[in-house]
C-alpha cells in the first residue's frame, strides 16, 4: 500500500477526526462539569461506562472487519461518532440553557458518550486493519506508526478549533456541533472513495478458518504488548482525565473563573498534542527507531513526565508535564501496535488490532475514576498537591530562608615596608616563617616535632646564607 495513496489518505481523515472529536470533547467536559455543580469523580465515573462499553465491543468490531469488510466497519464508526457528538451538544445545551435539569441533561450526555464507547472502536480498528491488509511486515511500522500520527494530529486539531466554536448562540455545546458535522463529511468522503472488496478471506495456517481472538490476549506473542499498552495509555487517561480540573483549580487561585477556563485547558492539551506529534512526524521517522526502542524511550518520558506534573507548581509546570507526557506516548503507541502486529500472522490482524484498540477502552475505565478521586481527595486535590509539595516545596522553603550572619572580619595588618609580606603570614607550629631582626640576614624558622622529645615540638633555626 502506497502511503500517499487516495485511500490511505482517507484512512488518515478517519483517524484523525476521531481523534479531534473525542479531545476537543474533553477539552470542555471539565468546564461544563463545573458549571453543572457537579463533582468532579461524577464527571470521570460516567464516562467510564464509555469506556467500558468501547472494551466490550472491540474484539466484536475486530471479527466483524474480518468478515463484514473494513469499509462497511469504518463507516459503522464515523455513523457512531456522528450520532454521539449530537446527541451530546444537545444534551448539554439542554443542561446549560436550563432546558433540562441537571442530572437529566447529564444523564442524556452519559448516554451519548455511550453510543460512542460501543460504535467508536469501529472506526480505529478497521482502518488499522485495512492498513495491515495492505503493507509487507518492512513496511507496517512505517504505516503504523503514519497512522497513527493522524490521531496526534487530532489531538492538536481538536483542542486548538474547540475555543473558536464556543459562541454566543450554541456555548459549551458549540465545539460537540461542529465535530458531528465534520464527521458526517468525513463518512461520505468513505463511502464514495475509498476503494472496497477488502473483505478477508485468507486461510489459517492449519487450513481452516478459525477465531483468532479467542484466547489472544494470554497469547505469549502479544501478552507483554498488551500489558504495556495498558500500563502507558493509562498513564496517560489519568493525565487527560486530571488536566482539566487541575488547570482549572491553579487559574481559580490566580481569580479566574472556571467559566472561562475553556482556552486555557485548550492550550494546555495543544502542547501536550505539538509534542505526540512533534514525535510522530518528526523524531521516529528521522531516528528510524524499531519498536522495542519505541516502547523504551515512550515509557521513560512518560515517567519523567508523571514526575513533572507532580513536581511542577503552577499553570505552566503543569502544561509542560503534561507535554512530556505526551511525548513518551507519541513513542510508546506507534512501538506496541507495531509490535504487535508483526508479532502474529496475516490471518489475526484483525483480531490483534481490536485487542490493542481494546486498551483505550481500558485505560479509560479505572485509571481516571481513581485519578480524578484521588486529585479531589479532601479539598482541591489536597493529596495531589501534597504529593506536589513533598516532590519540590523544599526548594522554596530553602530559597526564603535567611542567609547566615557573616562573621565579623579582623582588621587586615599593616603592611610592613622592610618585611614584606612576612609580617602577614602566620607563625603558628607546624608552619614555616620568616622573621627579620634589625642588622641580621633572613632566618626561616619551623616547629618540629620530635617523638624522643616528648612530642614536644622544639625549634631549629636554618641560617640562610648572605648574599654577597
Amino acid at each position: 500500500m502506497n502511503l500517499r495513496s487516495p485511500a490511505f489518505a482517507i484512512l488518515f481523515a478517519v483517524s484523525l477526526i476521531a481523534a479531534a472529536g473525542n479531545m476537543g470533547l474533553q477539552s470542555v467536559l471539565p468546564t461544563i462539569g463545573r458549571e453543572f455543580g457537579l463533582r468532579d469523580t461524577l464527571v470521570a465515573a460516567a464516562f467510564a461506562i464509555s469506556a467500558l462499553m468501547w472494551t466490550l465491543t472491540s474484539p466484536y468490531w475486530a471479527r466483524l472487519s474480518d468478515s463484514l469488510g473494513r469499509k462497511r466497519v469504518i463507516m459503522i464508526g464515523l455513523g457512531g461518532f456522528v450520532a454521539s457528538m449530537a446527541g451530546f451538544g444537545l444534551a448539554a445545551s439542554s443542561g446549560l440553557e436550563g432546558w433540562l435539569a441537571v442530572l437529566v441533561a447529564f444523564g442524556l450526555m452519559a448516554v451519548a458518550r455511550t453510543i460512542y464507547g460501543v460504535f467508536g472502536s469501529a472506526a480505529p480498528i478497521a482502518s488499522q486493519a485495512y492498513v495491515a491488509d495492505r503493507t509487507s511486515a518492512g513496511q507496517r511500522t512505517q504505516a503504523m506508526s503514519l497512522l497513527a500520527s493522524a490521531q496526534g494530529l487530532g489531538t492538536v486539531i481538536g483542542p486548538t478549533l474547540a475555543p473558536v466554536f464556543i459562541l454566543p448562540f450554541v456555548g459549551l455545546a458549540g465545539p460537540m456541533y461542529a465535530f458531528a458535522l465534520m464527521g458526517a463529511v468525513v463518512l461520505l468522503i468513505v463511502w464514495l472513495k475509498l476503494p472496497s472488496g477488502d473483505v478477508v478471506r485468507m486461510p489459517s495456517p492449519s487450513g481452516r478458518r478459525t477465531d483468532a481472538a479467542k484466547g489472544l490476549w494470554k497469547d505469549p506473542r502479544v501478552r507483554d504488548y498488551l500489558i504495556y499498552g495498558l500500563l502507558v495509555t493509562g498513564a496517560q487517561a489519568v493525565n487527560i482525565s486530571v488536566l482539566g480540573f487541575h488547570v482549572i483549580d491553579e487559574l481559580a487561585a490566580e481569580g479566574i473563573a472556571s467559566g472561562q477556563t475553556a482556552s486555557f485547558i485548550s492550550i494546555a492539551m495543544l502542547a501536550g498534542a505539538a509534542a505526540t506529534l512533534m514525535v510522530q512526524w518528526g523524531l521516529i521517522p528521522l531516528l528510524r527507531l524499531q519498536a522495542a526502542d519505541l516502547m523504551r524511550w515512550g515509557a521513560g518520558l512518560a515517567l519523567v513526565g508523571n514526575l513533572m506534573s507532580i513536581a511542577s507548581p503552577g499553570y505552566y509546570g503543569v502544561v509542560v508535564g503534561y507535554a512530556v507526557v505526551s511525548m513518551g506516548v507519541g513513542f510508546a503507541r506507534p512501538g506496541f501496535t507495531a509490535g504487535s502486529s508483526l508479532s502474529v500472522g496475516p490471518h489475526e490482524q484483525g483480531a490483534v488490532a481490536g485487542l490493542m484498540m481494546s486498551l483505550a477502552g481500558l485505560s479509560f475505565l479505572g485509571p481516571p475514576v481513581i485519578g480524578v478521586a484521588l486529585y479531589e481527595l479532601a479539598e482541591a486535590g489536597a493529596l495531589y498537591r501534597q504529593c506536589r509539595a513533598a516532590g519540590c516545596g523544599h526548594g522554596p522553603l530553602l530559597r526564603q530562608r535567611p542567609a547566615p550572619p557573616r562573621p565579623a572580619r579582623s582588621p587586615r595588618p599593616r603592611r610592613d615596608a622592610f618585611a614584606g609580606n612576612a609580617a602577614r603570614l602566620p607563625a603558628g607550629t607546624g608552619r614555616q616563617s620568616l622573621t627579620l631582626q634589625p642588622g641580621r640576614p633572613f632566618q626561616r624558622r619551623e616547629a618540629v616535632s620530635d617523638r624522643r622529645h616528648g612530642n614536644r615540638p622544639y625549634r631549629k633555626t636554618h641560617r640562610r646564607p648572605r648574599a654577597r
